[in-house]
């Protein structure tokens, strides 16, 4: 296994930046977000930085069902697992962690896609497992609505149960594929899988040789019970949002004491926090910074993203005054996260404020600062343990991003935190996480 280290990902959900409006910054790319040759080169750098992986996280539908939706949000995306497959071709080291959602995808499909993309890369590939909760997903694939929040788990946790390791039962599948002995995969050889439950039904061999090689990433601290427990019992590593190292800490008792519940070690699961490092050189430069994203924001896509998130239309509703009653979290169908979120904030907030919060990305850690205040911070969050790594999702690419690996990474490498070379073996060998549990054990709470 490897040293300890602090994780670093480069993380990718809208391709100009993490804002929902960065796409419209001066400085932000523009076509070129369509072409391998952009992501290539992001990769390249923080492949030479010696960041963990790239996390590419999706969202499957346009958010058109407001008209800001259309003309004010970040839609434009490319398919993660397709991405990621291209950047395994130029890349040799940096693990490749792709999102799909278990709302929509069939095992025998997701399994065959890991695989290879495990097969591709020489054994660094990394599913970020979600369950998805727009509306508009739903009618991309033929559903009249969302499924119901319950349903979305139960599902959520049959998929983890058989992917990626469909056929898997225990051990890799020997192949044996001798010319001269005219000897391919046999029946005997290829072990059938069976998943039955309420929500799916799959019974076959994959044609890819899957290995227990693929890491499972959890998404979101403000998981229901349901999502926790899943999180405790079947993946590697988790993504959080943190804003303090005491939270940081009492998340992580709380998973511990679930992961023991599952017998499972607490050291072979990573917490991953998501952060949005922003390098500035002086207190002008943050001032000024702050006062062009409240020129790029859109007041109307600030009411309509609240709007979506609270499952309420807000458009009659003052935007200067603060919200009606929310909804009740026990019959919510919406993403509970952004429901908890907005219950925490000051209840005098006005719409407008709230949705400029959320526009902001405000569920995450915004570290705005010099490159020795970011390190500092990260290290001492780090050191603490209050997170085993970190998610570094930039505003805006590739600014940010160039700053960071400039002037922060140095800082990180000199104090011991990151490490300044890669070591041999597989992504989940390179992060320090054991073989994977044979699947057919069923983990269940002690």
């Amino acid at each position: 296994m490897s040293e300890n280290h602090m994780i670093l990902n480069l993380f990718f959900f809208n391709p100009q930046g993490d804002y929902r409006f960065s796409w419209r910054h001066p400085q932000a790319p523009g076509k070129e977000i369509f072409t391998l040759g952009y992501y290539a080169e992001l990769a390249k750098r923080a492949e030479a930085a010696t960041f963990d992986a790239i996390f590419v996280a999706d969202h499957i539908a346009i958010w058109d069902t407001v008209p800001s939706g259309l003309t004010h949000y970040a839609n434009a995306r490319l398919e993660p697992i397709t991405l990621l497959a291209a950047l395994a071709a130029v890349t040799e080291h940096i693990g490749l962690m792709g999102t799909a959602s278990t709302s929509y995808n069939e095992p025998y499909n997701l399994a065959r896609y890991f695989a290879s993309l495990d097969f591709l890369s020489g054994g660094r590939a990394s599913w970020n497992v979600v369950t998805s909760w727009l509306e508009e997903e739903a009618a991309n694939f033929g559903l009249d609505q969302l499924p119901q929040h319950g349903n979305r788990y139960q599902r959520a946790g049959s998929l983890s149960m058989s992917s990626p390791g469909f056929g898997t039962p225990g051990r890799t599948m020997r192949c044996c594929m001798t010319k001269r002995a005219a000897c391919l995969p046999t029946r005997r050889r290829c072990t059938t899988s069976t998943i039955a439950a309420s929500s799916l039904t799959s019974v076959g061999r994959s044609t890819s040789r899957a290995r227990r090689r693929v890491i499972r990433c959890w998404s979101r601290q403000a998981l229901p019970r349901r999502g926790k427990d899943l999180a405790a019992a079947w993946s590697d590593m988790h993504f959080v949002f943190i804003k303090s190292i005491a939270e940081g800490l009492a998340y992580r008792q709380e998973m511990n004491q679930r992961l023991r519940d599952y017998g499972r070690d607490p050291a072979h699961f990573k917490i991953i926090a998501g952060v949005l490092p922003v390098v500035v050189n002086s207190d002008a430069e943050k001032e000024e910074r702050q006062r062009l994203n409240e020129r790029l924001m859109s007041d109307q896509m600030a009411i309509d993203l609240l709007s979506s998130y609270l499952r309420m239309d807000l458009s009659a509703h003052s935007p200067d005054q603060p919200l009606p009653p929310l909804p009740d979290e026990a019959t919510f169908d919406g993403i509970r996260t952004a429901l908890r979120l907005i219950r925490h904030y000051d209840p005098s907030l006005t719409v407008l404020q709230l949705g400029r919060l959320l526009l902001q990305s405000s569920d995450s850690w915004l570290l705005i600062g010099s490159a020795e205040e970011v390190a500092d911070a990260l290290t001492a969050t780090w050191r603490a343990g209050a997170a085993d790594g970190f998610n570094l999702m930039f505003p805006l690419l590739p600014g940010d991003f160039d700053r960071f690996v400039n002037q922060v990474v140095p800082i990180l490498q000199r104090n011991g935190a990151m490490r300044t070379g890669y070591p041999s073996g597989t992504l989940r060998e390179k992060l320090g996480l054991p073989a994977a549990e044979n699947r057919f054990t069923t983990p269940g709470p002690r």
